[in-house]
């Protein structure tokens, strides 16, 4: 299915230690140098390899032939009133993805020492069609490359370095592996760059602070469960039974519920961990309180917390969210089957910071930039 997309030159964000020493041996350069080049992209940060004082010139010259650091570019940066900000990349190919940084103000605590969580994408697009986001409205592309995940999180830390308070100097308390894209149907890319950020020798962020969300690929969550990198699991269930499912996931007629939720028992028996079920609330289509109820007996059953989601509004979708007085009933339904609940607060709706909404507008200006000039010229 993947789209394989061939860089003119690689981000060295794509090498691991091992591979980058190997690298180092094959081409006559000392091998510890590798050690000293991680630290400097990973500790340091830096994205410019003429920044690596330590490292002789030479090698920073014979690694700006053979590599560029950053394989994207921020175009846009929209911030929400509410301190959510969206950033807008364009990749070599000229393609777009998005990356959320969503900050929660605590009382007592200035804004830049908030708790903060990057959302990050890790394909153009998603073929998948679930019936309430925006990153499909426009079909899959292609699959990120490792390096172009990696490289969303490294802007980040540079973008937000000046403001951190963390011991580890990591600017960013979570990761969520929840924007465009299906994230397991990139497996291979996915675990390569959740790994180099885990890494000794790459960011050092806990696993337990990354979490991978999936609209259901049961086969692939029976995988990442025998990963030996334990990250944590989200899954995008938005209905409670499979008719309702059908309407709004797709990926449920391949993967009903009698075959994910085994799959989802399979991960939190392996990995001992609560799992998250994602429930995105759409008036009068999943909101019903027998679906409470359903959701309440399969989220007590996995020992799973919920997260309700009230919808987010998507320009060319119709459906809307249910009052609020309805989703705090839904939750206590929920509730009473012993299931923890939460209803997500909404964040960055000002700037459209639900998946793909960005890009999408992004693309449609452009469309209209060229149709405008066609229609000039002619």
């Amino acid at each position: 299915m993947s789209k394989i997309f061939v860089p003119a030159k690689p981000s060295i964000y794509t090498e691991t230690l091992d591979s980058l020493t190997a690298r180092f041996k094959e081409s006559g350069l000392p091998a510890f140098r590798a050690t000293q080049v991680m630290e400097w992209l990973y500790g340091k940060r830096v994205d410019t390899f003429d920044a690596m004082t330590n490292v002789p010139v030479d090698l920073r010259n014979w690694l700006k032939t053979n590599y560029v650091i950053m394989p994207c570019e921020s175009i846009h940066v929209h911030k929400s009133g509410d301190v959510t900000e969206k950033i807008l990349f364009q990749l070599e190919d000229k393609q777009l993805i998005e990356t959320v940084l969503i900050r929660y103000p605590q009382e007592g605590v200035g804004l830049e020492h908030s708790r903060k969580t990057v959302c990050i994408s890790t394909q153009v697009g998603c073929a998948y069609a679930c019936k309430f986001c925006a990153s499909g409205l426009n079909g899959w592309k292609r699959d990120l490359l490792a390096a172009e995940i990696i490289a969303q999180l490294m802007h980040i830390c540079r973008m937000e370095a000046l403001g951190s308070q963390r011991n580890d100097g990591i600017p960013f308390d979570n990761i969520v592996v929840m924007g465009m894209g299906e994230p397991l149907s990139n497996y291979e890319n996915v675990l390569h760059a959740l790994t180099t950020l885990n890494a000794d020798w790459g960011l050092k962020f806990g696993s337990r602070r990354i979490t991978v969300s999936t609209s259901g690929l049961a086969p692939q969550i029976i995988r990442l469960s025998e990963e030996p990198v334990q990250f944590r699991l989200a899954i995008s269930l938005h209905g409670a039974t499979d008719e309702v499912r059908n309407q709004i996931m797709p990926i449920n007629k391949r993967y009903p519920l009698d075959v994910l939720i085994p799959a989802v028992k399979q991960f939190t028996e392996k990995h001992g961990r609560m799992i998250t079920l994602e429930f995105i609330l759409i008036e009068d289509v999943n909101d019903s309180f027998d679906q409470a109820e359903k959701l309440g007996e399969i989220a007590a059953d996995l020992h799973a917390h919920v997260n309700l989601i009230p919808y987010n509004t998507v320009e060319g979708l119709a459906w809307k969210r249910p009052n609020i007085r309805r989703q705090q009933k839904f939750a206590d339904v929920v509730r009473s089957a012993g299931a923890s609940v939460t209803i997500r607060k909404e964040k960055g709706d000002d700037i459209s910071a639900a998946c793909g909404q960005l890009k999408l507008r992004k693309e449609n200006e452009i469309e209209s930039l060229k149709a405008n000039d066609l229609l000039t010229e002619a």
